[in-house]
């Protein structure tokens, strides 16, 4: 069953695009799998490689290194030639094509390690993800702190490789954009209210800003990376923060719904916490109902924003921003 109703508008582009299971997804999927795979953990010692390895393969939708890679695509579809190089081969042909599949894992890296961090008893004391033991129950809480803290680094890594022909102006944009998305003007800080906020009635001006931070600012932060990575121009790039801004909030807003009407099963995660924790969301401060409705107006407000940036393809973002309000997990 949906999270949300349907939405009552057509996508920005009238186009259809078969997304889930689909080729375009099937295609972006499968590169960064395989460069996850290869990456991460390679040559760790102590064990300390298995419980990263653990941490991010095998598991979650994906959708911080989709994003990268729809907006890498949807401002190279501006640009016919710089398109066609994108499509031409499952493996990296371009320094910008190279620079955004990094991005791309370099976002799920941070994700990952921030939800080793957050699942640990220090903070939310969570025993599943991904339908499966959290790190810190599978492998010890120190191994878990530290599989953490190497793939926040890897991360910063992976965007700086060694003789790569990424310009170093590039490297250091996409570096920027990921420490604020992750650090104390974005996820970290978002967190740090989260736990504050315990017990506490908020108004919604402050719920929303404590979800634009703690999950908002890394979805809409991968907007942005796949955007530098097809040079966006500013109107265009504008646009797309707001899209992101949009969809990232909703994501959100969504897992406040999710968290009430989901069993543990199918979320993969244990249900109901937020409120045997007593932590405001959005179901607690606006209802069911009106939650669910105000996923749909931020579902709009993306859509809105992908016809603003003037994009001649922006599909994969809009079935991307779908897929968020839709999804039953």
């Amino acid at each position: 069953m949906s999270a949300v109703p349907a939405p009552t508008s057509a996508a920005t582009n009238p186009v259809p695009f078969e997304f889930e299971a689909g080729p375009w997804s099937h295609h972006h999927l499968a590169r960064v799998e395989q460069a996850l795979s290869n990456w991460v953990g390679d040559g760790a010692p102590a064990g300390l490689g298995d419980a990263m390895r653990y941490a991010v393969l095998d598991g979650g939708k994906r959708l911080r290194p989709l994003l990268v890679m729809a907006a890498y695509e949807a401002v190279c579809s501006a640009h016919p030639a710089a398109a066609a190089a994108t499509t031409t081969a499952a493996a990296a042909t371009t320094p910008a094509d190279d620079a955004a599949l990094r991005a791309a894992c370099a976002v799920e890296l941070i994700h990952a390690y921030s939800l080793v961090h957050d699942d640990m008893p220090c903070m939310d004391n969570d025993v599943l993800r991904r339908g499966k033991p959290t790190v810190h129950v599978q492998f010890g809480e120190a191994q878990a702190l530290l599989a953490g803290d190497a793939l926040q680094a890897f991360a910063f890594e992976l965007l700086t490789p060694d003789g790569s022909a990424i310009p170093p102006a590039t490297q250091a944009t996409l570096c920027r954009l990921l420490a604020r998305a992750a650090g104390s003007a974005g996820m970290a800080g978002g967190q740090a209210i989260d736990l504050a906020s315990v017990g506490i009635v908020l108004t919604e001006d402050q719920l929303r800003q404590m979800h634009r931070l703690k999950t908002g600012a890394l979805l809409q932060g991968s907007v942005l990376m796949g955007a530098v990575c097809g040079h966006a121009a500013q109107p265009a790039y504008q646009a797309l923060s707001d899209y992101g801004a949009a969809m990232g909030l909703a994501f959100q807003v969504v897992d406040d719904i999710l968290d009430v009407v989901a069993d543990s099963a199918t979320l993969g995660k244990t249900a109901g916490k937020d409120a045997a924790a007593d932590k405001p969301t959005y179901v607690s401060l606006l209802g069911l109902a009106r939650a669910q409705a105000y996923a749909q107006e931020l579902l709009q407000e993306s859509y809105a924003a992908l016809a603003r940036s003037g994009l001649p393809d922006a599909r994969a973002l809009g079935a991307l921003a779908d897929m968020v309000v839709r999804r039953s997990h």
